[in-house]
């Protein structure tokens, strides 16, 4: 499986044709070299068969003609000629032989150059389209990035600005349902205290005229102090919740407030004031701080934006100041 991605990726950039054109070099190289070992070969014979022919005519014209070793030197010398006519013939077809084959050799060998040219050239223009890519790449993962970190900041700002005043608005309603209870009681307690009060002056013929109504009062004031000690047990319960709602909300300003001071940090190094430890639970400062978060927030979305921008342009300058550089790099290569 790995050998066939292998081979899949070097068909792909060029790799096994170069291979398969250095091959045919070899191979014409090798024949080369063989048809330039038989020209050698044939002029070897040549040459050794005129110097033989040169021989016998040296020993033609030392010798008279009437002599009988004329005509076996004669004869001789003919054969030698058609020997040397023959070998003559074999070196000349040798030497086509070898032209030819040196021509094929040249060829294997432009074709070898262009294949490993043209793999170059690939390459470069592979190399190009992926530094390209990859600065793309990297520009959309850096604004998504960004993009993102916005997005959780905004809902952590819209919490944050939401939680006070929801938890302000049932605080309002729970204290006002609690003053409201105290001022019931409050009567309440202030008839029976009356009733009380007008018990020991009457007689006791209006208490027996007057105890029915009285013991009716009564049972109606016990059935309301009732309620409203439910009614107050419940408000209290109720108001214990408000009150850990409201330390948990506090915990939150306080991580939102550290969160906004390392992001104020980040964005104006130089003007960060040292965050308070703990935050006030005043309406006042709750309200100033849903305002600085409104404020940072602009200030943080107009940041990222700002640097999304700075580091486009600053990839687009880049690639355009390299591209001359590797344009006259791969030329001199």
């Amino acid at each position: 499986m790995a050998k066939t991605w292998w081979d899949r990726y070097e068909e792909f950039v060029g790799l096994s044709e170069v291979r398969e054109a250095q091959g045919n070099v070899t191979e014409a190289e090798k024949v080369f070299m063989v048809a330039r070992g038989l020209v050698r070969g044939a002029r070897e014979d040549l040459e050794g068969q005129q110097a033989k022919l040169k021989e016998v005519r040296d020993r033609l014209d030392r010798i008279s003609r009437d002599d009988n070793q004329y005509l076996e030197l004669a004869t001789l010398e003919h054969r030698m000629l058609q020997e040397e006519k023959r070998l003559r013939m074999t070196y000349l077809r040798a030497e086509d032989s070898e032209r030819e084959k040196f021509s094929l050799f040249s060829a294997a060998v432009r074709e070898s150059h262009e294949k490993e040219r043209t793999r170059a050239e690939r390459t470069k223009n592979w190399s190009l389209i992926g530094s390209v890519l990859g600065a793309l790449i990297g520009v959309a993962g850096s604004t998504y990035v960004n993009r993102v970190r916005l997005q959780e900041l905004k809902v952590l700002l819209l919490e944050a600005q939401k939680g006070p005043v929801s938890l302000q608005e049932a605080i309002r309603e729970q204290a006002s349902s609690y003053s409201l209870q105290q001022r019931d009681l409050h009567d309440l307690l202030a008839d029976l205290r009356g009733l009380v009060q007008a018990g020991p002056g009457q007689s006791s013929l209006s208490q027996a005229g007057t105890s029915p109504t009285r013991e009716g009062d009564t049972d109606v004031l016990s059935a309301a102090l009732r309620e409203q000690l439910s009614h107050s047990r419940q408000v209290h319960s109720c108001l214990e919740g408000l009150r850990e709602q409201l330390d948990g909300l506090e915990e939150t300003l306080s991580q939102v407030a550290g969160v906004l001071q390392l992001a104020k940090a980040a964005a104006h190094p130089g003007l960060v004031e040292p965050a308070d430890g703990a935050l006030s639970g005043s309406l006042l400062e709750q309200g100033s701080m849903i305002l600085g978060l409104s404020d940072m927030e602009q200030r943080l979305e107009a940041q990222v934006n700002r640097n999304t921008i700075y580091g486009t342009l600053v990839t687009c300058v880049t690639f355009v100041a390299i591209l001359p550089v590797l344009y006259m790099l791969f030329r001199a290569s």
